[in-house]
């Protein structure tokens, strides 16, 4: 394999984590003029990111499966072809219910590629690597967002908001087939000891359920299920807040929006698994040290946003909390691959998702509509539940730090006594 091969693939996977939320945030940004077609209230609008959320989950369960114990890329080039079509298919719809319905095979589509790219890129980069690489794997989900508000909402505005869903077909079909054409590392081979694999046997329900006996896996799980319903809450709310609290337009409201999050997320992407990395030379917590600094000052400063006198605090206030959030992004990722053996990471993913969706992000948009139609304010809504919920991120992060270095040694040893073909437990 050419020396600079795992970087090509990390260059073709960001790509992918691009796509995969420019197509997913293109609908948030044209919610206002969807909501003003099809005369919709709030708790309908946030039910479209409830179906899409919730479909995803569950569907994570047969790729995480197909992931651990197929080939990956193939599962990631079928997920890309999938959503890119339906995103395609949204543009069409005459109805809300054909809206859901679109949006739910979208769920379908991308619920195939984290699980399978995670567990791909966690056999390109080894330990030492992994939170960077994992950042910058996730530093596309920062333009991507950005390129689905800002591009949507300029397509939106000037050729109307169905044209904003046609803008997914070509660069999803291409990076489909770059995803078909990726070679397959065998399973192991960033680690320092142990076998690499070609075939592996070890995901059965009995594996997949024993991943909840690893402690800092559950930290991670937990820290993630609260973590995804503030996502969730404000990037699907922050356009409307922003139509609605400051009066701008959907163009630039979505414009700006796209932009706080791709500068926010950038940055904290970036840094977060830099600093994971480096603390992680000087102790096994320092992927969770450096999610729980971000997550306490995410709290501070997504206050100083919402009780914000004027627009520039806002501004400000939100960009600050948003680089904080965004620290958690590789730490957490590359935390929960640390403890789980090579054979199991896809599974451990797919059971982080339909946890951390089921229980968290799937329903936070409805819920948070739910209150703003009843308190007739979006920002009390997003008050009451953001603020709090990141707190209790923020401590449940925390606790997997005394099991943390525990964790990743029983998965080493337990690795580098693994045989070809054993359907290994994970460790306990």
């Amino acid at each position: 394999m050419p020396k600079g091969y795992p970087l090509y693939v990390l260059g073709v996977m960001v790509g992918i984590n691009f796509l995969n939320y420019m197509d997913r945030f293109i609908l948030t940004a044209v919610a206002p003029v969807v909501q003003k077609e099809f005369r919709l209230n709030d708790t309908e609008l946030g039910a479209l990111a409830t179906a899409f959320l919730l479909v995803y989950a569950v569907a994570a369960l047969p790729f995480g499966f197909w992931a651990d114990r197929g080939i990956r890329r193939t599962v990631i080039g079928v997920g890309v072809t999938i959503w890119s079509l339906a995103t395609v298919v949204t543009g069409f719809v005459g109805s809300y219910w054909q809206l859901l319905l679109s949006r739910a095979v979208v769920g379908i589509g991308e619920a195939s590629y984290y699980p399978a790219g995670t567990s791909l890129v966690a056999d390109y980069f080894p330990q030492s690597s992994r939170a960077r690489a994992m950042s910058i794997w996730g530093a596309g989900t920062a333009f991507g967002i950005a390129v689905g508000f800002i591009g949507a909402g300029f397509i939106a505005e000037y050729f109307g908001w169905r044209y904003a869903f046609f803008m997914a077909l070509v660069p999803g079909l291409i990076f489909a087939i770059l995803a078909f054409t990726l070679r397959e590392p065998l399973r192991g081979s960033s680690e320092k000891a142990g076998p690499r694999l070609k075939t592996v046997k070890a995901a059965n329900l009995r594996t997949f359920l024993g991943l909840w006996k690893v402690r800092t896996l559950r930290a991670t799980i937990m820290a993630q299920t609260v973590l995804f319903f503030v996502l969730a809450a404000n990037v699907n709310w922050l356009p409307v807040f922003l139509v609605r609290e400051y009066h701008l337009k959907v163009s630039l409201a979505a414009t700006l929006a796209g932009g706080v999050v791709v500068a926010g997320g950038l940055i904290g992407t970036l840094a977060g698994g830099w600093l994971a990395d480096w603390r992680n030379r000087l102790s096994p917590r320092g992927n969770l040290e450096v999610v729980v600094v971000g997550l306490l000052s995410a709290t501070l400063f997504f206050l100083v946003a919402l009780l914000a006198p004027n627009f520039p605090i806002f501004v400000a206030g939100f960009l600050m909390s948003v680089i904080a959030i965004y620290f958690h992004a590789g730490p957490i990722t590359a935390q929960g691959q640390n403890v789980v053996i090579p054979s199991l990471r896809a599974s451990a993913v797919t059971f982080t998702l339909f946890i951390a969706h089921v229980f968290g992000d799937s329903y936070s948009p409805f819920v948070v509509g739910i209150l703003s139609d009843a308190l007739h304010s979006l920002k009390t809504a997003l008050l009451i539940t953001s603020p709090p919920l990141l707190l209790l991120a923020a401590a449940l992060a925390f606790s997997g730090m005394k099991t943390a270095g525990d964790d990743q040694e029983a998965m080493e040893r337990t690795w580098a006594a693994t045989h070809p073909g054993d359907a290994v437990p994970t460790p306990a």
